[in-house]
């Protein structure tokens, strides 16, 4: 994966009275919050924070050199007790991350930063995220953006829909992703489609299941024996591109929209 670029501004880089004459009242941080969790036997442990990281990364060669964008060291271990049978699973218990998130919080507003973009690379983060979130805008007033890629979702002719519902980890999309952004990381002799607990409920025609309008709390293992599912092996480089610049696009407008934004009111200025 390649480092950032040049224009990027890395919080930790910087003495602390360069940061303090930089910061400003329309300053974003953005953090990305990721995962070192098992992905099957096809993709690392840090499939999660790869992606993040890789999408940021991208983005940022969409915006204005003049972005007042401060990227901080990623969270790399989130929470993930749904993957802690399986070996080589790190994971915060959620008070930790969430206390984590907050405190983090809490160091960029005594720094006079108000704005917070937290992208996240791993499902298992986004209860955590949502909490820290709003206990930042409460105790800060801090605007706090909540942003997990796979809500924008790609085309629909670039994957078969049942794909996107039920390849939920380990599955084409980020095998695809990996593919393009860490191929050396990549088991490509591994690739598979293992069978689905989701996919077998689908098929008998249940409204029930691990992820939808109503789902029930689950253990990797209760999707899949090995704790993967989907389809891998319908992963390329190059859909790995194309996904790449469209998640990258969408998470570009995304960081350049808080610095327009009233920290107070949650409205476009009237002079934006």
């Amino acid at each position: 994966m390649a480092p950032y670029t040049d224009r990027t501004r890395r919080w930790q880089d910087l003495t602390a009275p360069e940061l303090a004459r930089q910061v400003g009242p329309d300053s974003v941080a953005v953090m990305v919050l990721g995962a070192i969790e098992q992905h099957g036997e096809h993709l690392p442990l840090s499939t999660d924070l790869d992606i993040g990281e890789g999408l940021l990364d991208a983005a940022l060669s969409y915006l204005e050199d003049d972005a007042p964008l401060w990227v901080l060291p990623p969270l790399a271990i989130g929470a993930s007790p749904e993957h802690t049978s399986f070996a080589g699973t790190l994971s915060l218990p959620p008070e930790v991350a969430i206390a984590t998130i907050e405190a983090i919080g809490d160091s960029l507003a005594r720094a006079g930063v108000r704005r917070l973009v937290l992208l996240n690379g791993h499902g298992g983060n986004n209860a955590v995220m949502a909490i820290a979130a709003l206990t930042l805008r409460r105790r800060w007033g801090m605007l706090v953006v909540k942003y997990h890629y796979v809500r924008s979702a790609p085309p629909s002719e670039w994957l078969p829909a049942d794909e996107m519902r039920h390849g939920l980890h380990g599955g084409a999309l980020e095998t695809a992703l990996m593919l393009h952004l860490a191929p050396h990381k990549v088991h490509r002799d591994r690739l598979g489609h293992p069978a689905s607990c989701g996919e077998a409920m689908a098929a008998q025609g249940m409204r029930l299941g691990p992820e939808g309008e109503a789902a029930f709390a689950w253990l990797a293992e209760d999707l899949h024996p090995d704790g993967v599912v989907g389809n891998a092996s319908l992963a390329t480089p190059a859909l790995g591109e194309r996904l790449v610049a469209h998640y990258a696009s969408r998470l570009a407008s995304v960081l350049d929209v808080p610095r327009h934004m009233t920290i107070d009111a949650f409205q476009a200025r009237p002079d934006e």
